[in-house]
């Protein structure tokens, strides 16, 4: 199905911005973390089984979203990254290499939160399968990333659904081009501002000293509260009261936010690793512009990695000379960085479905229609045929 990217998705679900929300910036071809050359994205969905829980058995709404910096054909090479932990209740594996020394190597997988660890060691022996690191003589182990968010809510998350196999297919489904958002891959049964959320993105491009750079974002969206939800600055939560019957009788704390995001940002900008750092920073800015608060329940994990300086990084051993951008004109990708984080979010909620799952828990989509509605009553609505 031949779409407008900026407008839908590849199998036609409808994208914010198709929708008729305004956003800020210039975003890539795509609007996508895809726009970052290089930069390809692969999934594996589990989505089977209906009614009553039964631990390994299911109802499961899972999966695995895999991000290779520089494609599958290099899927085993590095890059300079750098990250940020803007509250904790979650895990990311291979961030302390990464603050140690600024290197990423590998695929980023991202996943539920019990399958982090099968998602580490699978994406290892992956990268074992294409290089016998035995018989190399700069690196002998591997340090892979692999985020999670929890999807307990709508998945059988104790019965381990996510195997290694599911970890090899989501890195070796990995393309550039058009990808799809909503509940696919890692973001399957996830939550966002007590709606269907899951797996979103958006880019922007900017130019610094006369040369166009582009920023690149991909989330997993499993946080916020119904109330908080802000969309081009309309506190839209605040008309849809959240009063699923259900959530109190497993969830005692239904009111408050329980839930995480990761967010791995793509940038084909040459920057160093503290520079990387300082991108990560941001993506709590944009998470903030739909209401997000980073509460005591929430693990917000962002990555920025730079596809830049590729032959520097592999000098292990000598001296290099390597292109950076002075800190001084870094703003602009600072300003991408929250714009593309902020749309990348609502993305995943605009671009989804209601859902059905564990114990017959339900998420719903956003509704959209209505949003628009309100969105024009505030004056905050882009007509999207004539963009």
């Amino acid at each position: 199905m031949l779409t407008n990217p900026h407008k839908f998705t590849p199998s036609g679900k409808l994208r914010a911005r198709g929708a008729g929300v305004p956003f800020e910036g210039m975003p890539g071809e795509l609007n996508s973390i895809t726009d970052v050359n290089g930069t390809q994205i692969g999934y594996k969905t589990l989505n089977f089984g209906e009614g009553p829980l039964i631990v390994g058995k299911g109802p499961v709404r899972t999966g695995v979203t895999a991000v290779l910096p520089l494609g599958l054909e290099n899927g085993t090479d590095g890059v300079f990254a750098g990250s940020f932990i803007l509250n904790g209740n979650g895990e990311m594996t291979g961030l302390p290499w990464i603050e140690e020394t600024g290197r990423l190597e590998g695929p980023i997988t991202i996943t539920n939160t019990h399958s982090a660890g099968i998602a580490r060691d699978a994406t290892i022996k992956w990268m074992n399968s294409k290089i016998d690191s035995e018989k190399e003589d700069g690196n002998t182990f591997w340090m892979p990333v692999a985020g999670e968010t929890c999807d307990n809510w709508l998945n059988d998350m104790n019965g381990f659904h996510v195997e290694e196999e599911h970890i090899f297919e989501s890195i070796e489904n990995a393309s550039g081009g058009q990808i799809e958002e909503g509940s696919i891959g890692g973001g399957t049964g996830m939550s966002c501002y007590q709606f269907k959320g899951g797996t979103g993105t958006s880019s922007r491009i900017v130019k610094i000293c006369d040369r166009d750079f582009t920023v690149g974002v991909l989330v997993q969206s499993n946080f916020g509260i119904r109330k908080s939800l802000t969309i081009a600055g309309v506190p839209i939560g605040q008309h849809f009261p959240y009063n699923d019957g259900q959530l109190h009788k497993v969830i005692p704390n239904f009111d408050e936010d329980q839930g995480s995001i990761v967010v791995i940002i793509a940038t084909d900008a040459p920057l160093l690793p503290h520079q990387l750092k300082r991108i990560s920073r941001r993506a709590g800015m944009g998470i903030s512009r739909s209401g997000g608060i980073a509460s005591n329940g929430s693990g917000d994990f962002f990555i920025t990695f730079s596809t830049a300086n590729t032959e520097p990084f592999r000098n292990l051993y000598g001296i290099e000379k390597l292109e950076y951008l002075g800190e001084f004109v870094i703003s602009p990708l600072f300003e991408a960085t929250i714009q593309a984080v902020d749309e990348a979010i609502l993305n995943s909620l605009f671009a989804n479905e209601n859902m059905s799952g564990r114990d017959n828990n339900k998420r719903y989509a956003l509704p959209v229609s209505e949003v628009v509605e309100i969105l024009k009553k505030h004056n905050r609505w882009s007509n999207p045929d004539q963009n």
